[in-house]
């Protein structure tokens, strides 16, 4: 081959790798794939276009948890709607794909596989059975995630961030708060009604632990997300002699337990943590025990809460929606998805909006604050993000049927559990 054969192939062959390289990047541009695209200025992956920023909401609207899933919901898009109108974020508008899966994980699994690839977050997964299905998948896509699911199980995973306190942390709080405010003491029994499963295992660990420390004796009732008369539970833990019970399951589960044990007696001290309570259970026949026998330790305080972000949200939910209630799950919707808003502002500062400069953002807070409960901390996938838990009780009269009890606070010894636990 001669020299000029040789230096015109030399040129087509390096201008077909121009024309290749440029169509690559062309297609790369416009599906958002890819973490180098740059789009506006600022590198874009899957779920942002140069307009919108797109997060996914993989939700119960159909199953036992259906309540928290319409509060989620409609305080995300509340959310969503105030950023919009103020011009959204990095220059884009907000939008937030919801997906129903009815708390069944065999139909989160496929609504995952849906969304998956539109989406840049989640900040709403409802169920810890739901998330750990979906663990693998979201750590392999890098999707920041925030479940509506409390179960230390879930720590560790730098794309999965459990939002304040977990299960077993809760259950700690209340056995302190049974001690400290109901004469449970050394050598008494208390009732731990219990979910099968992540949640339900989680929170009696610390109740356990809890109880162990203060030479108290924890009688265990395991149930079924489907049980909803625990008739036969209230009856063994008055055989058994119990002073108080805590239960770790659904609001169904706490109506029937609170309601028979006042019927048949039993009427002790019952603590539960955020998940156990609605107040929509107010409009039940167990109203008048729930206010007079449950309280509620939970990472987040009462939605009658002074607070001003709180009465800002609340002002703002009801006029939006006027004909729901505003319930706790509004307050934990409303607050993870101002927390992811202000990880999506952290990362389009520093130039990126891909999932992993996203997560980035999200483990460099180190004191998260929206102004609706405890200040957050980000930094250690390990650990839960807070440790403060308030005690609030149901009301009739207030905001979201409850009313302030004790403000946050750490129980004493949680530390040294999250010591020996790890």
């Amino acid at each position: 081959m001669n020299t000029r054969n040789r230096t015109t192939r030399a040129a087509l062959a390096l201008s077909l790798a121009v024309l290749v390289a440029a169509t690559g990047c062309s297609s790369k541009a416009k599906s958002g794939e890819g973490g180098d695209t740059r789009t506006g200025g600022v590198r874009t992956g899957p779920g942002v276009t140069a307009d919108t920023i797109r997060l996914g909401a993989l939700t119960d609207l159909t199953g036992p948890y259906a309540t928290l899933g319409k509060s989620n919901v409609q305080a995300q898009q509340l959310w969503a709607d105030q950023v919009n109108a103020q011009g959204g974020i990095c220059g884009r508008k907000i939008e937030i794909v919801v997906k129903d899966h009815g708390y069944d994980v065999q139909k989160a699994v496929t609504a995952y596989a849906d969304i998956a690839s539109d989406v840049v977050a989640l900040p709403q997964v409802i169920g810890s059975s739901v998330v750990s299905a979906l663990l693998d998948d979201i750590e392999r896509d890098g999707i920041l995630t925030f479940p509506q699911a409390w179960s230390a199980s879930l720590l560790g995973k730098d794309a999965v961030q459990v939002l304040g306190t977990t299960y077993d942390v809760d259950a700690l709080a209340a056995v302190d708060y049974l001690t400290r405010t109901k004469g449970i003491g050394k050598g008494d029994k208390i009732g731990h009604v219990y979910f099968e499963g992540d949640y339900g295992d989680n929170a009696l660990e610390g109740s356990t632990w809890a109880a162990e420390q203060a030479g108290i004796t924890v009688v265990g009732q395991k149930i079924q997300a489907t049980d909803t008369d625990l008739s036969a539970q209230v009856a063994a833990l008055a055989k058994a002699g119990v002073k108080a019970v805590l239960i770790s399951a659904g609001p169904a589960q706490t109506a029937s337990l609170v309601g028979v044990a006042a019927a048949s007696g039993l009427k002790v001290p019952v603590v539960t943590s955020a998940p156990g309570y609605a107040p929509q259970l107010l409009k039940t026949q167990a109203a008048p025990a729930l206010v007079a026998m449950l309280s509620i330790v939970s990472a987040a305080p009462s939605v009658n809460s002074d607070l001003p972000g709180v009465k800002a949200m609340v002002a703002a939910y009801k006029e939006k929606y006027p004909d729901s209630t505003v319930d706790s799950g509004v307050l934990s919707g409303y607050n993870a998805a101002r927390l992811m808003g202000e990880d999506l502002k952290k990362a389009c500062a520093a130039g990126g909006l891909t999932r992993a400069e996203v997560i980035k953002a999200h483990r460099a807070q180190t004191e998260a604050d929206t102004g609706l409960g405890t200040p957050q901390d980000f930094s250690d996938p390990s650990r839960p993000a807070s440790l403060s838990t308030y005690v609030i009780k149901p009301d009739l009269k207030g905001v979201g049927g409850t009313v302030g009890v004790e403000e946050a606070h750490r129980a004493p010894g949680v530390e040294e559990y999250l010591k020996q636990r790890s």
